[in-house]
C-alpha cells in the first residue's frame, strides 16, 4: 500500500487535494498521535481516519453506533478495492468467523464494529492477537451523558486506552459543544490528544 497520504487521497480517493483541517489530523495520527475531531456532516470526517488506516501498518478499527452507516461505509470502500469489513449482530456467525479469520491473517485494511462488538472478550483478543494501526470512535458525542445519542456503551471506551496505550485513537463526531468536548475527552482519556475543531458547533 502506498505510504503518501496525498498520493492515497488521489489514487484511492479520486480527490486532488485535502479540505481545511483533514491534512493535519492525517499527519498527527500517522505520526501515531490521538486527535479530537469535530467537523461538520460533509466535511470529509471518514477520510480522517481511512487514510491513515492505509498509510499505517495493521487495521484500522472503526467504532461506529448505527449498523445501517457501517455496512454503508464498508460498501463504498470495497467498492474503491480498499479491504474493508464490519462484525456486527446482523451477521451470521459464519461471516463472523470470516472475518475475524481476516483480521488475524492481516487481510484488512478497516474494521468496522459497534461498541458493543468491540468491548466483549472475543473481540479484544481477536484485537490483541492483530496488528492494529489506529482506533477511530466515530459519533463520540455518543459518550456524553447530556446528549439525545447516549450510549452507555462508549463510557467502557476509555479500556482502548489501558489495553491498547500504543495505539493512536480518534474521536470524531459533528455534534459537540465545549462541555461536551471535554466530556470526551475525560471518559475516553484522550487528554494528550490534539484538537481541530472546524466549521460549526452545531
Amino acid at each position: 500500500m502506498e505510504k503518501n497520504p496525498l498520493i492515497v487521497l488521489q489514487h484511492l480517493f479520486g480527490f486532488q487535494q485535502f479540505l481545511d483541517q483533514q491534512q493535519a489530523i492525517i499527519e498527527q495520527v500517522c505520526g501515531g498521535g490521538d486527535a479530537l475531531v469535530l467537523m461538520p456532516t460533509g466535511g470529509g470526517k471518514s477520510l480522517c481516519y481511512q487514510i491513515p488506516a492505509l498509510v499505517r501498518a495493521g487495521v484500522g478499527v472503526v467504532i461506529s453506533p448505527l449498523i445501517a452507516l457501517m455496512q454503508d461505509q464498508v460498501a463504498g470502500l470495497q467498492q474503491l478495492g480498499i479491504r474493508a469489513a464490519c462484525l456486527n449482530s446482523s451477521m451470521s456467525v459464519d461471516q463472523q468467523q470470516k472475518v475475524e479469520a481476516a483480521v488475524r491473517q492481516a487481510q484488512l485494511d478497516l474494521l468496522y464494529v459497534a461498541p458493543e462488538r468491540l468491548l466483549n472478550k472475543r473481540c479484544i483478543r481477536l484485537l490483541q492477537a492483530s496488528q492494529l494501526a489506529l482506533f477511530a470512535i466515530d459519533e463520540a458525542h455518543c459518550v456524553s451523558q447530556w446528549g439525545h445519542d447516549f450510549r452507555p456503551e462508549y463510557l467502557r471506551l476509555e479500556c482502548l486506552q489501558q489495553i491498547f496505550p500504543q495505539i493512536p485513537r480518534l474521536a470524531l463526531t459533528a455534534t459537540a459543544d465545549q462541555p461536551t468536548r471535554i466530556e470526551i475527552i475525560k471518559r475516553l482519556q484522550l487528554q494528550k490528544a490534539k484538537h481541530f475543531i472546524s466549521g460549526f458547533d452545531r
